[in-house]
């Protein structure tokens, strides 16, 4: 009893340091969006403190520009594109992956994986002379295609992770009553690891839409997304309207982590209801 009662105060200051330490680490890597988010409501182009006066200046010439628009659309287009054949090949990826008679599964998951691993210049490089084979360079398609490539071990993730507590029994069962596999997996399965297959299409469209480094090498003038804007605009002028486009980016990517949590906080749930 003595030693669990000295213990007990060890355990709660190790509690309040862990929490310390994480919030001292999250502030050290959110100081410098926090910092810049102000400046992109300055009314004057320079990069200064105090704000002399406030404005919408940067977020009106982001909003309306001609050139920052057909970037934002050409990201948007490339990103829901990406996002929906990752998803279907990261789905089917991950079932096939989860089955107990798959062959090769560590290599397999292992190969599926080295986009996540490998840097994004070599990468991009690979994807050049590759596309460059097949005539896909300086086109839609060969981005979305590479995209796709840097998207889809996100999703076979979230799914794979997903699928470790389903419970096999319910495909049996409903293939016992008689139901077919593509009933089956639309009736039974998919209704089950939706959370995890949301969770990995958000992350796919994210892995597209804030991409830059395969875009440069794949894509051409005619396919210029808002990130390589933006990367042009950092090296020829530097202007308000990038910390104002990247204001935009940040609040996204927090709304998509926020809905990612929402969903994984839902398939707990689900499975916690699924156990009693």
């Amino acid at each position: 009893m003595a030693a669990y009662s000295h213990s007990m105060p060890a355990e709660k200051a190790w509690h309040y340091l862990h929490r310390l330490l994480c919030a001292a680490v999250l502030l050290f890597l959110m100081a410098p969006i926090v910092v810049l988010i102000p400046l992109s409501f300055n009314s004057v182009p320079f990069f200064t403190y105090p704000i002399q006066e406030l404005s919408l200046r940067w977020y009106r010439e982001f909003f309306l520009t001609e050139e920052w628009q057909i970037s934002l659309y050409h990201s948007v287009f490339v990103a829901i594109s990406v996002t929906l054949l990752s998803v279907v090949l990261g789905t089917l990826g991950a079932l096939a992956l989860t089955r107990p008679n798959c062959p090769g599964r560590a290599a397999i998951m292992s190969l599926l994986i080295l986009p996540m691993i490998v840097p994004g210049v070599v990468t991009a490089v690979a994807l050049y002379f590759f596309f460059a084979d097949l005539g896909l360079l300086n086109s839609f398609l060969g981005l979305v295609l590479a995209h796709t490539t840097l998207a889809t071990p996100f999703v076979v993730v979230a799914v794979t992770a997903t699928l470790a507590g389903f419970d096999q029994s319910l495909t049996r069962a409903a293939s016992n009553l008689g139901a077919s596999p593509m009933v089956v997996f639309f009736r039974v399965t998919l209704p089950l690891i939706l959370p995890g297959v949301a969770s990995g299409g958000l992350f796919a469209f994210l892995t597209s839409f804030d991409e830059v480094i395969v875009a440069l090498f794949v894509a051409g003038p005619e396919q210029r997304t808002l990130p390589m804007v933006m990367f042009s605009g950092i090296r020829e002028q530097i202007s308000p309207t990038i910390i104002a486009a990247s204001t935009v980016l940040n609040l996204l990517s927090a709304a998509v982590l926020i809905i990612v949590e929402l969903l994984r906080r839902r398939s707990e749930r689900v499975r916690g209801m699924h156990k009693t």
